[in-house]
C-alpha cells in the first residue's frame, strides 16, 4: 500500500492529499530514510512524521484497504 494511502486510512493524517504534501516536504520517514509518498509500505515498518514541533513514531502493524474509524488504531503502535 502507499504511504499516503495508508497515512490516511489509518487517520494518522485525516487526507490523502496532506500525507501527500507531508510526504514531498519531507517530514515523513520510513525505517529512518526520508520517504516519497509513493513509498510501499510493508508490515513492521517503522515511520516517524513530523507534526510542527513534535514527531510521532509508529509501528505498522497492519495493513487494511478499508477499516471503520474506530478501528483505525489498530493498524499501527506508536512507539516512544
Amino acid at each position: 500500500m502507499r504511504l499516503d494511502k495508508y497515512l490516511k486510512v489509518s487517520r494518522i493524517i485525516k487526507r490523502r492529499t496532506v500525507a501527500n504534501e507531508a510526504c514531498d516536504a519531507g517530514r515523513v520517514t520510513a525505517n529512518g530514510k526520508v520517504a516519497r509518498a509513493s513509498y510501499d509500505v510493508k508490515v513492521g515498518d517503522v515511520l516517524e512524521i513530523g507534526f510542527g514541533t513534535r514527531n510521532v513514531r509508529v509501528e505498522v502493524l497492519s495493513l487494511n484497504e478499508t477499516i471503520h474509524k474506530e478501528d483505525a488504531a489498530l493498524m499501527y503502535k506508536i512507539i516512544e
